[in-house]
């Protein structure tokens, strides 16, 4: 018997060794430390929702979600490459160090984005979805193409798109938006200026530099301490509406109320200073990452915490309560009658 060497064409090894040493390099497009974080309030989104889903459709309601952010992170690089190659923060980045071309990001980000969408419609509801192609078209084109190069107010009205997730891990649970994810929504929207205009102040002759209009390069370091400030004591009430809206327990009330102290005693430090600490600014930017991680893993907790006492609850004392709880008069009459009839 004779073999015969069939020779493999060594192209095929070049392209898969190629791609092997690139893949770092298109992780990396996609953003995947911002990524985390969108994904993790969107979980929290999803987990908390009323509906139950089957484990399957909500792993892959969340790939979706990963996905679609992370397309989000690589498109805003295909546009930001200009500006990226002048700071320093950013000049690292595949496309300026010249690891992966404009065309290749551009192609990458397109198919991610339309993948993500089109799985979440199919698998899940379109109402998902739509949101989801919303918040990719916001970040990328509202945001960055327009809002990031044009005015001071880029980070407040652009952090619409990053407030996202957890609605869109809700809609794909339910089917539908309610008060609860707006409103998780609404801590988001107030925690993005703190968060990055801290970040801005520690870069901002990089802005300026680039001719991003952030805020302290068209204010100053004063003005920008100050709006600080003032979204930081925003966001305590409003972090503890989830309490009162019934759903959050005592439990994400105290991290709340705790770590939103903390924001606004850093938010002051950084104003008494006047913005010229560098030092004051990194410790309020690096707390505020803690800070979104901390209230949304107390609001799971809570949520968790609470479904497992109803799961404990006796089925005869879970009806006595809900029987006291009735106050109207049809209640009342119907009590009377139990008490009659068991007497």
């Amino acid at each position: 018997m004779q073999i015969t060497a069939v020779p493999v064409p060594r192209l095929r090894f070049s392209l898969h060794s190629r791609f092997g040493a690139r893949l770092p390099d298109f992780i990396t497009l996609m953003k995947p430390r911002v990524m985390v974080l969108a994904v993790f309030t969107a979980v929290v989104g999803l987990m908390i929702a009323p509906s139950r889903l089957d484990p399957l459709l909500g792993a892959t309601a969340i790939l979706a979600i990963a996905a679609g952010a992370g397309a989000a992170g690589v498109l805003n690089m295909w546009c930001d490459a200009d500006v990226d190659a002048l700071m320093t923060r950013t000049a690292g980045r595949p496309i300026p160090r010249g690891k992966i071309s404009r065309t290749e990001a551009l192609v990458f980000g397109l198919v991610l984005a339309c993948s993500a969408v089109i799985i979440l419609a199919l698998a899940l509801n379109i109402n998902a979805a739509a949101l989801l192609a919303f918040a990719i078209f916001f970040y990328v084109i509202v945001y960055t193409m327009w809002l990031k190069r044009q005015t001071p107010q880029n980070i407040v009205i652009g952090g619409a798109a990053g407030a996202l997730p957890p609605v869109i891990g809700w809609t794909a649970a339910t089917g539908q938006i309610a008060a609860e994810p707006l409103i998780l929504f609404l801590i988001i929207f107030l925690w993005t200026p703190p968060h990055f205009w801290s970040l801005s102040l520690t870069r901002a002759d990089e802005y300026a530099r680039a001719r991003i209009p952030m805020l302290p390069v068209v204010a100053g370091t004063i003005a920008t301490t100050r709006q600080i400030l003032i979204y930081s004591i925003l966001l305590l009430p409003i972090s503890i509406l989830p309490c009162a809206f019934g759903f959050a327990g005592p439990l994400f009330g105290t991290f709340a109320v705790l770590s939103g102290a903390i924001l606004i005693v850093l938010a002051f430090r950084l104003h008494g200073c006047m913005g010229k600490n560098r030092r004051a600014a990194q410790r309020l930017f690096a707390f505020s990452i803690l800070y979104l991680f901390v209230l949304f893993a107390a609001l799971l907790l809570s949520n968790i915490a609470t479904r497992w006492s109803s799961a404990l609850l006796p089925p005869a004392e879970s009806s006595l309560t809900s029987s006291s709880k009735d106050k109207t008069p049809a209640g009342l009459l119907q009590t009377r009658a139990n008490s009659t009839s068991l007497n």
